[in-house]
């Protein structure tokens, strides 16, 4: 039930991921085409990158506790390398947000009536710089690796804990801010798969690079901070490593009447020195023998006293 729960979470968060970021897109780029406005493209990549990122920090805060707020495969498979997740549940959360991916890209287009353009990946004809295959690759490798290793940094670190959602939802919008210009910025299998896959054509001949190539910057980042930026297994490593102190065997021990001297030495409580007198030591007079002998002999001498007289 706990692991059921979890795909849920990564099926919504997807979802909701989809719908509100490439929906903004969308509403970016055709708001002022219907009213005639000619918008420089710095503002509508400013508004699609602000709506992914405020995407995550919303969903990082809402499900990141019971799945950790993946959304995205490349994420999943980088804790996977990383060893921070097993198997099977990177298969269910892969799955779940593939899923999730195209139940949003399905409610976007029935919103608004058209699968024509649903905020879909691309490049050549369809980018904006009109890129290469091997630049799109290029590009989507390094934005996933710096994305990537952003979240596995900040979430390694407890006392992060409570603004974590927030640097990696600022992270998706820096991305996203340098990418939008190129391909749209992927940095998320999932997020590509579920607009092309209804909007088929030239988005859904391009889709398996944009699969691939987040991937591709998943892995790098978990191998970057497994071995580079993993300070925990540094320690761990260093205090294997490190020598024990040994004592030399021909170093010289202390001597006895060297302790004695410095006064290390206790006499034990069971061996007291011969001719020891507590009474003597004390100072302690002897008591008389009794009472009686005692006014004995104050009466004698005051009898004695009195025959003389």
């Amino acid at each position: 039930m706990t692991a059921f729960k979890k795909y849920i979470a990564e099926f919504v968060g997807t979802l909701v991921l989809v719908l509100f970021g490439c929906g903004s897109a969308v509403a970016a780029n055709t708001l002022f085409t219907y009213q005639g406005l000619s918008v420089p493209l710095a503002f509508t990549t400013l508004t699609i990158a602000f709506a992914f990122g405020l995407c995550i920090v919303a969903m990082a805060y809402s499900i990141g506790n019971v799945s950790g707020c993946h959304v995205n495969p490349a994420v999943s498979v980088a804790i996977l390398v990383a060893g921070k997740m097993n198997v099977k549940d990177f298969i269910g959360y892969v799955i779940a947000q593939f899923a999730g991916a195209l139940a949003g890209a399905f409610i976007l287009s029935k919103i608004i009536g058209t699968t024509v353009s649903l905020g879909q990946n691309g490049y050549g004809e369809t980018s904006v710089f009109g890129i290469s295959a091997g630049v799109a690759v290029a590009v989507e490798v390094i934005l996933t690796f710096v994305f990537v290793t952003v979240i596995l940094g900040v979430t390694s670190k407890p006392e992060f804990e409570s603004v974590a959602g927030l640097v990696i939802g600022l992270s998706l919008t820096l991305v996203h801010i340098f990418g939008i210009p190129f391909t749209g910025t992927s940095v998320n299998p999932a997020r590509s798969f579920g607009p092309a896959v209804l909007a088929g054509g030239d988005a859904l001949k391009q889709l398996p690079l944009f699969i691939i190539a987040p991937v591709i910057g998943g892995v790098l980042a978990a191998l970057f901070f497994t071995f580079i930026l993993n300070t925990e297994k540094k320690a761990a490593v260093s205090e294997e490593d490190a020598p024990a102190e040994e004592i030399p065997e021909d170093a010289e021990k202390p001597d006895e009447a060297d302790l004695t001297e410095a006064g290390e030495t206790e006499v034990p409580a069971d061996e007291e020195p011969s001719g020891y007198d507590p009474v003597e030591e004390m100072q302690i007079e002897p008591a008389p023998e009794s009472v009686t002998e005692a006014e004995a002999a104050a009466i004698e001498e005051v009898d004695s006293n009195a025959a003389v007289e």
